[in-house]
């Protein structure tokens, strides 16, 4: 089959209105949200929009029997390239998946499709007292599904945990095209935490088409602080003596001085200028607990050398403090043309010494590094600003990432927190896995995803997974629609 008859038959099962396949509009697809030096971009064959379980699972069938890769897309929030199509094929982008098909308040659960904005569902269920708790700062934007590839996080899964720990059950459409259901409705259920395996699977062994998610009960009352520190070590130590002293605060972020100068002026949110670094704590729950903790967590600070604790207890003061925390990448166009945002985790305690690793790197390769972060976690999001236009700042960006990559790692730290592998750190993968490790990883890809066609080159490291499988695949593509993947 041609690239002709191939679009005819897409048409023929979504029709033409959902799908994508000019050269001008398929521009749009061949990146996710990642602005960086490392992710290649690709374009798909075709990218398609479907609006049911039953059109998922025929595109899916209809790719199984042409050799094509299928790639899982979301809204394109992503930052590691999870949903860029780097050996073409079709991409399904389930953003008219978009209902919200059932709220049952008595089981605190709600059946909904992946295309359902994250945000939406809580502004959905805040009325009857419920939200959806992970929380990324793309909320507005990012999809339930994408979410669930992810296994996204946000500066609430401090308290709440992230997304697996969120989902009771899946509607899945495996790679040979046939629909099935894991997991359920009950917070347990019989026999292999399949869900758990889906969840986080960035794409690699099929595709959610519905989702069983856990509602959490809105807190009795909520209250956030702005602390300001003269520097980072202050800050970093006031997070270490937090949760040391017992404390779990519903989230607990980082922003440095950096960050505060793009953030301040463009969202006005009340950060001060000339503070070394801030901490926004907050606390929710019941009122009394709320107002005992929020007082220690403030001595707690003004001993690691707080200089001021603002305490913001009206709706609109908190929303504005948080709306400057969420929007801070987006206002680091007013520092730099281009930034490669980084996620990995290291161990609290370390928070310091690496943040001061972060400034060697900055000086070593001369490149500006803001720092805003879920420090509760020690989840890091060091973001080096450059010109992706200027080669020798690329290489620079390029040289520093690994530099502090290898640094996280050797100090106990993990290779992502919350944005997922994909192809951006996949051949980091062997700085934390061993050859063990990775096979068994691709067993797990095989037994749901024999030919490899879901969602090829993400996770594992170049070369390793399926080559054989791989080279024939791209001989038949190449055949077929003039692709010639990398």
């Amino acid at each position: 089959m041609g690239a002709n008859a191939l679009i005819e038959q897409l048409q023929r099962i979504l029709g033409p209105a959902n799908v994508v396949h000019s050269a001008t509009d398929l521009m749009v697809f061949e990146y996710d949200g990642s602005v960086d030096a490392a992710i290649e971009t690709a374009r798909p064959v075709a990218v398609v929009l479907p609006e049911t379980a039953e059109q998922v699972a025929a595109i899916v069938q209809l790719a199984s029997r042409e050799g094509l890769p299928i790639v899982p897309r979301g809204a394109g929030t992503g930052l590691s390239g999870g949903s860029v199509a780097q050996q073409g094929g079709i991409v399904i982008a389930t953003t008219r998946m978009n209902r919200i098909l059932e709220v049952d308040f008595d089981n605190r659960i709600a059946l909904v499709e992946p295309g359902v904005i994250n945000l939406e569902l809580s502004d959905y269920v805040v009325p009857d007292g419920y939200f959806f708790a992970p929380d990324p700062s793309s909320q507005r934007a990012c999809t339930i599904g994408g979410n669930i590839a992810e296994n996204s996080g946000g500066p609430h899964c401090l308290k709440y945990g992230v997304t697996t720990n969120h989902i009771l059950g899946l509607e899945i459409v495996t790679p040979d095209g046939k629909l099935h259901w894991i997991g359920g409705r009950g917070e347990e259920s019989l026999g292999y935490d399949l869900h758990g395996v889906w969840v986080g699977s960035e794409g690699l062994i099929g595709i959610v088409t519905k989702a069983m998610v856990r509602l959490t009960p809105s807190p009795e009352t909520v209250s956030v602080q702005l602390t300001d520190f003269i520097d980072v070590d202050s800050a970093s130590n006031a997070v270490t003596e937090i949760i040391a002293a017992g404390i779990v605060p519903a989230a607990l972020e980082m922003m440095d001085n950096l960050t505060i100068q793009a953030v301040e002026p463009a969202f006005h949110a009340g950060y001060p200028m000339d503070a070394g670094a801030v901490l926004l704590v907050e606390i929710d729950g019941v009122r009394e607990d709320v107002a005992d903790t929020a007082e220690e967590i403030a001595a707690i600070c003004r001993l690691a050398g707080a200089r001021s604790v603002r305490a913001a207890t009206e709706k609109s003061e908190r929303d504005l403090l948080w709306k400057g925390r969420k929007m801070a990448i987006a206002a680091m166009g007013r520092l730099a043309p281009s930034y490669y945002l980084h996620d990995t985790v290291v161990p609290r305690t370390r928070l310091a010494s690496t943040l001061a690793q972060v400034g060697a790197i900055s000086r070593d390769f001369d490149l500006p590094i803001a720092n805003m972060f879920h420090a509760g976690d020690g989840n890091l999001h060091p973001l080096m600003l450059f010109d992706r236009k200027n080669h020798d700042q690329v290489e620079r960006v390029l040289g520093a990432s690994k530099e502090l990559i290898k640094y996280c790692i050797d100090i106990g730290g993990a290779l992502t927190g919350e944005h997922g592998i994909g192809t951006e750190k996949r051949d980091y993968m062997t700085l934390v896995y061993t050859t063990d490790d990775l096979a068994a990883m691709a067993g797990i890809k095989h037994a749901f995803d024999p030919q490899a066609s879901f969602n090829p080159e993400k996770l594992f490291p170049r070369g390793y997974m399926c080559g054989e499988v791989r080279a024939l695949r791209n001989a038949a593509l190449a055949q077929k629609y003039g692709i010639y993947p990398m």
